[in-house]
């Protein structure tokens, strides 16, 4: 039987978070999650590093500034998946005044330093790139800075990190059974084809999201007082609408903004709505009433109209927001909280946050827990890399120049892709190989057998939507057939070994 100091549930941004900070302080950390890392709310998100720019509207200053603070943190930790955005809001004088929207941005500026991101500014929409794609009568608006992130990679970049400092992950595998001791947890896992493995931990960390209360409720039969209220955020996926390089936040007349971002290259992400959700977390999809909502609030200020039938892809999400009495679910807090059992072996509960805080967050969780473990290590992660990120000067561009010097051979779209996706890990996936005829077969298109061996081998790849949807968004321009045909592949590799 496994003996662990931290066992941790769910593999989403905060429990991958959690685990690899308490990997490398010496702890021994095993992880599990019922289906693949990032499969739920992690990959599900806007995909912004971002302080919140809206959260000021609700006095969120604290919340804003930590986020301010962990941009900075994340983009030199990752800048091969994590690079700056500029944002532009064009102005509608039946919204947000302009000396509010204004006086929200001087804060946004100055909250926080600011190292690598210009600040606000207002703007000439007749002038700016940014205005051709919109409506005439918006002339004018507002330039600010945030940051995009590949999300779910942000979280298998943290499983790995963790892993390569020791931590035993397991995906696909559920916690279904605890019973606490006063020294430890025992813990009966299952996994896929029924394999049953039974653990001990000294110190359990729930950070199962939208599943924490029923975690704490049916398996692990821990009263709280704290609850997490779901909200449901969806996006949609269509063609490019606009041929520049900013991306556009919209005020609607609802007091919501909505995101239009440049996406993948060769599409436009619009979201996100804000709508309660009592169902099946696992189980949500858009509605068509959300898609007509995005549909409906981007065209008030596209000029070429967007429509239902322009859909190329949609997703959902529920975010487990800490309950905070309030009203209306955009106003909900995104900030988290911890909480601490010691009524025997230690709990630890991970309530609310957001993709920025996670670092954060994961920090906090490790000062509240290692006095119960009895160990003193210092913080870490504040200067540390993500596999990949360790690029000279945090300096994307000039790693890609480097790409395009060492294998010349990989074609334009391909080298930027895996650039991107893997930074100076790349240079693992391709050792050895010389030429595209040396990639193997291309299992679907711009997706070759030795970028499939290598997601399998280090990215816990184990069914064709994790490589898809997950660790790329390659199924954007897949054929129908194209999962089913890499499944095939991947069965016949040996895929169905869930634990690293």
């Amino acid at each position: 039987m496994g003996q662990f100091d931290v066992f941790v549930v769910g593999g989403g941004i905060n429990g991958t978070g959690i685990a690899r900070d308490a990997a490398g302080r010496g702890l021994s950390v095993m992880l599990c999650e019922r289906d693949d890392l990032a499969a739920h709310t992690s990959s599900a998100s806007t995909k912004l590093i971002h302080g919140g720019l809206r959260y000021l509207e609700h006095y969120e200053f604290g919340l804003v500034r930590k986020a301010l603070i962990e941009r900075e943190v994340l983009l030199r930790a990752a800048p091969h998946i994590i690079w700056p955005l500029r944002f532009v809001m064009p102005h509608d004088a039946g919204q947000r005044p302009a000396w509010m929207i204004r006086a929200g941005l001087f804060l946004y500026d100055h909250l926080a330093q600011r190292e690598r991101l210009p600040g606000s500014n207002a703007v000439d929409l007749r002038r700016h790139p940014a205005g051709a794609p919109l409506k005439p009568f918006l002339t004018q608006g507002f330039e600010y800075s945030d940051a995009w992130v590949q999300d779910a990679r942000l979280v298998v970049l943290n499983a790995m990190d963790a892993r390569e400092r020791g931590a035993r992950i397991a995906s696909r595998t559920a916690l279904v059974a605890a019973r606490r001791r006063a020294t430890h947890w025992d813990l009966e896992l299952a996994g896929p084809q029924g394999r049953r493995e039974t653990v001990s931990a000294r110190l359990l960390v729930n950070a199962a999201g939208p599943w924490v209360g029923r975690l704490l409720a049916d398996v692990l039969n821990v009263d709280s007082d704290k609850t997490v209220r779901l909200v449901k955020g969806s996006h949609i996926v269509v063609r490019r609408r606009f041929e520049h390089d900013y991306a556009y936040i919209f005020q609607n007349p609802d007091k919501r903004i909505i995101f239009a971002i440049p996406f993948e290259q060769d599409y436009t992400l619009i979201g996100t709505t804000d709508l309660e959700y009592r169902g099946d977390a696992a189980a949500v999809a858009i509605t068509d009433d959300e898609v007509q909502y995005l549909c409906r609030m981007a065209s008030r200020y596209f000029e070429a109209p967007l429509l239902p039938a322009d859909l190329v892809w949609s997703y959902s999400g529920v975010r487990p927001l800490l309950e905070d009495e309030s009203s209306d679910a955009s106003a909900v807090t995104r900030d988290y909280l911890l909480e601490v059992d010691a009524f025997g072996a230690p709990l630890l509960s991970v309530f609310g946050g957001k993709l920025t805080t996670y670092r954060k967050l994961a920090e906090e969780a490790l000062e509240r827990i290692q006095p119960l473990l009895g160990i003193d290590a210092a913080p870490w992660t504040a200067s540390a890399r993500l596999p990949g990120g360790d690029l000279p000067g945090a300096d994307f561009e000039g790693f890609y120049r480097e790409v395009g010097e060492r294998y010349p051979w990989l074609p334009p779209t391909m080298a930027f892709r895996m650039a991107r996706s893997y930074g100076s890990r790349l240079h693992r996936l391709l050792d050895g190989v010389g030429g595209m005829g040396e990639m193997g077969e291309a299992l679907v298109p711009g997706l070759h057998e030795v970028e499939v061996r290598y997601l399998m081998r280090e990215e816990f790849a184990l069914r064709a939507d994790d490589v898809l949807w997950r660790r790329s968004k390659l199924g954007l321009g897949v054929p129908p057939d194209a999962a089913v045909r890499l499944q095939h592949w991947m069965d016949a590799c040996g895929a169905g070994q869930p634990d690293h």
